[in-house]
């Protein structure tokens, strides 16, 4: 069973931290890059961090320095660290093998966590 389950969204200020948690399927997680995406509505899914299986990391500019990607291989859970926070990074969030696990010619997401950040 194919499963990508996001937590740890929530509403905070700028300025301040937040973590999230996805736990996904061993067909997904076992053995593959995995990353977490953010989508503006209207605009398409972007990626804001991946972590290899062994642990090298990529961040996409905008997140770099302020957000740190993890994963324990033991749990199928990946973890993003989201520091600094600004009202730019409020968004629904997502999580996913990088690139995206597809399934009869489509992308498979879960529900996503919605990040809110006020000034």
């Amino acid at each position: 069973q194919v499963q990508l389950v996001e937590s740890g969204g929530g509403s905070v200020q700028a300025g301040g931290s937040l973590r999230l948690s996805c736990v996904a399927s061993g067909s997904i997680f076992s053995n593959n890059a995995m990353g977490w995406y953010r989508q503006v509505p209207g605009k398409q899914r972007e990626l804001v961090a991946r972590i290899t299986s062994r642990g090298t990391t990529n961040y996409a500019d905008s997140v770099k320095g302020r957000f740190t990607i993890s994963r324990d291989n033991a749990e199928n859970t990946v973890y993003l660290q989201m520091n600094s926070l600004k009202p730019e990074d409020t968004v629904v969030y997502y999580c996913n093998k990088y690139p995206p696990f597809v399934s009869a010619g489509r992308q498979v997401w879960g529900q996503g966590t919605l990040v809110t950040v006020s000034s």
